[in-house]
Protein backbone atom coordinates (compact mmCIF):
# COMPACT_ATOMS: atom_id res chain seq x y z
CA UNK A 1 0.00 0.00 0.00
CA UNK A 2 1.13 3.75 -0.65
CA UNK A 3 2.37 6.63 1.56
CA UNK A 4 -0.88 8.43 -0.07
CA UNK A 5 -3.42 5.47 0.89
CA UNK A 6 -2.40 5.15 4.32
CA UNK A 7 -2.29 8.68 4.46
CA UNK A 8 -6.15 8.26 3.06
CA UNK A 9 -7.47 5.93 5.30
CA UNK A 10 -6.19 7.91 9.13
CA UNK A 11 -8.04 10.75 7.40
CA UNK A 12 -11.21 9.38 6.51
CA UNK A 13 -11.01 7.29 10.17
CA UNK A 14 -10.32 10.77 12.15
CA UNK A 15 -12.69 12.74 9.88
CA UNK A 16 -15.88 10.25 10.86
CA UNK A 17 -15.30 11.07 14.40
CA UNK A 18 -15.38 15.14 14.14
CA UNK A 19 -18.58 14.85 11.95
CA UNK A 20 -21.80 14.81 12.94
CA UNK A 21 -23.18 12.44 11.19
CA UNK A 22 -20.86 9.47 10.02
CA UNK A 23 -23.02 7.01 8.33
CA UNK A 24 -23.82 10.02 5.53
CA UNK A 25 -23.67 9.12 2.00
CA UNK A 26 -20.75 10.11 0.58
CA UNK A 27 -22.06 11.45 -2.85
CA UNK A 28 -25.09 13.32 -2.38
CA UNK A 29 -28.20 11.78 -2.62
CA UNK A 30 -31.51 12.92 -4.04
CA UNK A 31 -30.06 16.80 -4.72
CA UNK A 32 -28.52 17.15 -1.16
CA UNK A 33 -24.94 17.43 -0.66
CA UNK A 34 -22.02 15.73 -0.37
CA UNK A 35 -20.88 14.10 3.27
CA UNK A 36 -18.91 16.65 5.49
CA UNK A 37 -16.24 13.70 6.11
CA UNK A 38 -15.52 13.14 2.44
CA UNK A 39 -15.10 17.00 2.45
CA UNK A 40 -13.22 17.12 5.10
CA UNK A 41 -10.78 14.63 3.66
CA UNK A 42 -10.69 15.94 0.56
CA UNK A 43 -8.80 19.08 1.91
CA UNK A 44 -6.77 16.81 3.89
CA UNK A 45 -5.87 15.48 0.85
CA UNK A 46 -5.42 19.19 -1.05
CA UNK A 47 -2.52 19.87 1.85
CA UNK A 48 -1.21 17.08 1.79
CA UNK A 49 -0.25 17.13 -1.88
CA UNK A 50 -0.30 21.06 -2.09
CA UNK A 51 -2.04 21.79 -5.02
CA UNK A 52 -5.54 24.25 -5.86
CA UNK A 53 -8.70 23.20 -5.88
CA UNK A 54 -8.90 22.36 -9.72
CA UNK A 55 -5.62 20.36 -9.72
CA UNK A 56 -6.09 18.31 -6.67
CA UNK A 57 -9.42 16.97 -8.06
CA UNK A 58 -7.56 16.27 -11.39
CA UNK A 59 -5.57 13.69 -9.84
CA UNK A 60 -8.49 12.11 -7.81
CA UNK A 61 -9.48 11.48 -10.99
CA UNK A 62 -7.19 9.65 -11.60
CA UNK A 63 -6.86 7.76 -8.80
CA UNK A 64 -10.03 5.35 -8.33
CA UNK A 65 -8.08 3.82 -5.26
CA UNK A 66 -8.22 6.85 -3.01
CA UNK A 67 -11.54 7.85 -4.22
CA UNK A 68 -13.01 4.43 -3.48
CA UNK A 69 -11.51 5.30 0.23
CA UNK A 70 -13.04 8.24 0.66
CA UNK A 71 -16.78 6.95 -0.66
CA UNK A 72 -16.57 8.40 -4.21
CA UNK A 73 -16.12 7.18 -7.84
CA UNK A 74 -13.83 9.30 -9.96
CA UNK A 75 -16.84 10.61 -11.30
CA UNK A 76 -18.74 11.66 -8.40
CA UNK A 77 -15.64 14.31 -7.24
CA UNK A 78 -17.62 17.55 -6.68
CA UNK A 79 -16.95 20.51 -8.66
CA UNK A 80 -13.76 22.73 -7.40
CA UNK A 81 -16.32 25.51 -6.47
CA UNK A 82 -18.04 23.43 -4.42
CA UNK A 83 -14.71 22.24 -2.33
CA UNK A 84 -13.86 25.60 -2.15
CA UNK A 85 -17.12 27.07 -0.54
CA UNK A 86 -17.36 24.07 1.96
CA UNK A 87 -14.02 25.17 2.89
CA UNK A 88 -15.29 28.26 4.56
CA UNK A 89 -18.74 26.68 6.13
CA UNK A 90 -16.39 24.24 8.26
CA UNK A 91 -16.92 24.66 12.05
CA UNK A 92 -13.80 25.48 14.14
CA UNK A 93 -14.79 22.72 16.63
CA UNK A 94 -14.72 20.49 14.07
CA UNK A 95 -11.55 21.35 13.10
CA UNK A 96 -9.93 21.80 16.46
CA UNK A 97 -11.37 18.16 17.23
CA UNK A 98 -9.39 17.30 14.43
CA UNK A 99 -6.53 18.40 15.38
CA UNK A 100 -6.68 17.10 18.80
CA UNK A 101 -7.31 13.35 17.74
CA UNK A 102 -4.92 13.45 15.30
CA UNK A 103 -2.36 14.29 18.38
CA UNK A 104 -1.21 11.02 20.71
CA UNK A 105 -3.88 10.08 23.20
CA UNK A 106 -1.87 10.66 26.29
CA UNK A 107 -3.24 12.37 29.36
CA UNK A 108 -0.57 14.27 30.79
CA UNK A 109 1.94 16.11 28.39
CA UNK A 110 5.45 18.05 28.46
CA UNK A 111 5.34 20.61 26.05
CA UNK A 112 7.28 23.25 24.26
CA UNK A 113 5.65 26.63 22.75
CA UNK A 114 6.80 29.20 20.10
CA UNK A 115 5.64 31.10 17.11
CA UNK A 116 6.53 31.31 13.73
CA UNK A 117 5.50 33.03 10.22
CA UNK A 118 3.36 31.92 7.48
CA UNK A 119 3.54 34.06 4.42
CA UNK A 120 0.08 35.59 3.28
CA UNK A 121 1.54 36.53 -0.32
CA UNK A 122 -0.63 34.47 -2.67
CA UNK A 123 -3.42 37.15 -3.21
CA UNK A 124 -2.68 39.74 -5.94
CA UNK A 125 -1.52 43.46 -5.35
CA UNK A 126 -5.38 44.18 -7.15
CA UNK A 127 -6.90 42.38 -4.55
CA UNK A 128 -4.90 43.22 -1.70
CA UNK A 129 -5.55 46.68 -1.93
CA UNK A 130 -9.45 46.55 -2.67
CA UNK A 131 -9.75 44.39 -0.07
CA UNK A 132 -7.52 46.41 2.31
CA UNK A 133 -5.30 43.59 2.84
CA UNK A 134 -2.25 44.96 4.68
CA UNK A 135 -1.01 42.64 6.56
CA UNK A 136 1.67 40.17 4.71
CA UNK A 137 2.30 37.14 7.20
CA UNK A 138 0.17 35.33 9.99
CA UNK A 139 1.89 34.51 13.05
CA UNK A 140 1.43 30.78 14.44
CA UNK A 141 1.99 29.95 17.92
CA UNK A 142 1.60 26.07 18.68
CA UNK A 143 1.96 23.69 21.25
CA UNK A 144 4.10 20.93 20.73
CA UNK A 145 4.19 17.46 22.71
CA UNK A 146 7.98 17.24 22.74
CA UNK A 147 7.45 13.49 23.29
CA UNK A 148 5.70 12.57 19.99
CA UNK A 149 6.36 15.86 18.06
CA UNK A 150 2.19 16.41 17.80
CA UNK A 151 0.63 19.74 17.59
CA UNK A 152 -1.54 20.20 20.38
CA UNK A 153 -2.72 23.41 19.66
CA UNK A 154 -2.73 26.24 17.61
CA UNK A 155 -3.42 30.10 17.64
CA UNK A 156 -3.39 32.49 14.55
CA UNK A 157 -3.23 36.28 14.55
CA UNK A 158 -2.40 39.06 12.07
CA UNK A 159 -2.10 41.61 14.95
CA UNK A 160 1.38 42.49 16.93
CA UNK A 161 -0.26 40.71 19.99
CA UNK A 162 3.01 39.84 22.37
CA UNK A 163 3.98 36.49 22.88
CA UNK A 164 3.21 36.83 26.51
CA UNK A 165 -0.36 36.96 26.26
CA UNK A 166 -0.73 34.69 23.35
CA UNK A 167 0.78 32.24 25.36
CA UNK A 168 -1.38 32.73 28.49
CA UNK A 169 -3.91 31.92 25.88
CA UNK A 170 -3.12 28.86 24.22
CA UNK A 171 -1.51 26.78 27.72
CA UNK A 172 -4.38 27.83 29.86
CA UNK A 173 -6.92 26.43 27.70
CA UNK A 174 -4.67 23.11 27.58
CA UNK A 175 -3.43 23.18 31.25
CA UNK A 176 -5.65 20.20 32.85
CA UNK A 177 -3.17 18.46 30.38
CA UNK A 178 0.13 19.73 30.67
CA UNK A 179 3.25 18.27 32.76
CA UNK A 180 5.67 21.28 31.85
CA UNK A 181 5.80 24.18 29.59
CA UNK A 182 9.02 25.06 28.18
CA UNK A 183 9.59 28.28 26.12
CA UNK A 184 12.18 30.95 25.36
CA UNK A 185 12.52 34.30 26.50
CA UNK A 186 9.68 35.96 24.51
CA UNK A 187 7.33 34.44 27.22
CA UNK A 188 8.85 35.54 30.33
CA UNK A 189 6.24 36.54 32.44
CA UNK A 190 6.13 36.36 35.90
CA UNK A 191 2.23 36.01 36.01
CA UNK A 192 2.07 33.38 33.19
CA UNK A 193 4.59 31.21 35.80
CA UNK A 194 2.26 31.92 38.79
CA UNK A 195 -0.87 30.45 36.49
CA UNK A 196 0.87 27.66 35.21
CA UNK A 197 2.04 26.24 39.01
CA UNK A 198 -1.67 26.49 40.08
CA UNK A 199 -2.78 24.67 37.82
CA UNK A 200 0.20 22.01 38.79
CA UNK A 201 2.60 22.84 35.45
CA UNK A 202 5.79 23.40 35.31
CA UNK A 203 6.92 26.66 33.85
CA UNK A 204 10.13 26.13 31.94
CA UNK A 205 10.48 30.12 31.21
CA UNK A 206 13.61 31.08 31.26
CA UNK A 207 14.03 34.48 33.17
CA UNK A 208 15.99 37.55 31.82
CA UNK A 209 19.22 38.02 33.38
CA UNK A 210 19.18 41.45 35.55
CA UNK A 211 19.26 40.27 39.16
CA UNK A 212 21.62 37.43 40.77
CA UNK A 213 17.93 36.06 41.87
CA UNK A 214 17.47 35.81 37.73
CA UNK A 215 20.80 33.48 37.20
CA UNK A 216 19.57 31.72 40.08
CA UNK A 217 16.27 31.02 38.68
CA UNK A 218 17.84 30.01 35.24
CA UNK A 219 20.30 27.62 36.80
CA UNK A 220 17.66 25.50 38.49
CA UNK A 221 16.36 24.29 35.37
CA UNK A 222 18.13 21.24 33.96
CA UNK A 223 18.98 21.85 30.41
CA UNK A 224 17.82 18.18 29.05
CA UNK A 225 14.44 19.71 29.96
CA UNK A 226 14.67 23.68 29.02
CA UNK A 227 16.24 23.04 25.34
CA UNK A 228 13.20 20.51 24.01
CA UNK A 229 11.35 23.60 22.93
CA UNK A 230 13.59 23.01 19.78
CA UNK A 231 11.14 20.63 19.45
CA UNK A 232 8.42 23.51 17.85
CA UNK A 233 10.99 24.42 15.25
CA UNK A 234 11.65 21.16 14.33
CA UNK A 235 7.63 20.70 13.54
CA UNK A 236 7.83 24.23 11.61
CA UNK A 237 10.17 23.20 9.94
CA UNK A 238 8.63 19.88 8.71
CA UNK A 239 5.33 21.83 7.92
CA UNK A 240 7.17 24.39 5.97
CA UNK A 241 9.20 22.14 3.94
CA UNK A 242 6.44 19.32 3.08
CA UNK A 243 3.38 21.73 3.33
CA UNK A 244 4.87 24.97 2.25
CA UNK A 245 5.46 28.06 3.55
CA UNK A 246 2.20 29.97 2.45
CA UNK A 247 -1.18 29.67 3.17
CA UNK A 248 -3.43 29.93 -0.09
CA UNK A 249 -6.80 31.05 1.53
CA UNK A 250 -7.01 34.83 1.19
CA UNK A 251 -9.17 35.19 3.82
CA UNK A 252 -8.28 35.15 7.78
CA UNK A 253 -11.11 32.75 8.98
CA UNK A 254 -10.33 30.33 6.31
CA UNK A 255 -6.23 30.58 6.66
CA UNK A 256 -7.10 30.01 10.31
CA UNK A 257 -8.57 26.31 9.08
CA UNK A 258 -5.87 26.15 6.66
CA UNK A 259 -3.24 26.28 9.79
CA UNK A 260 -4.77 23.85 11.88
CA UNK A 261 -5.34 21.36 9.00
CA UNK A 262 -1.90 21.31 8.09
CA UNK A 263 -0.33 20.75 11.46
CA UNK A 264 -2.82 17.38 11.69
CA UNK A 265 -1.98 16.54 8.12
CA UNK A 266 1.51 17.18 9.07
CA UNK A 267 1.06 14.37 11.91
CA UNK A 268 -0.65 12.04 9.69
CA UNK A 269 1.58 11.83 6.99
CA UNK A 270 4.15 11.12 9.59
CA UNK A 271 2.85 8.21 10.93
CA UNK A 272 1.43 7.19 7.76
CA UNK A 273 5.03 7.16 6.74
CA UNK A 274 5.84 5.11 9.84
CA UNK A 275 3.64 2.16 8.84
CA UNK A 276 5.23 2.14 5.63
CA UNK A 277 8.77 1.63 7.70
Amino acid sequence: KSNLYRFTKRCVKLAKRVVDNPSESAPPEGGGRFAEWTMVSLHCLRFHMEKSYRVTLDYLKEMPRICREIGLSTTDLPHPSTLCNWFGKIKIAAVRLFLCLSSSDKDERNVAVDSTGFDRDRASRHYAQRANYQVRSLKVTTLVDTDTLSVVDVHCTTTKKHDTKIGEQIIKRNADDLLSVAGDNGYDWQQLRDELRSCGVRPLLKHREFTHLDKAHNARMKDDDYNQRWMCETVFSNIKRTLGKAVRARLWNREFREIILKAAVSKQSLEAHKLRL
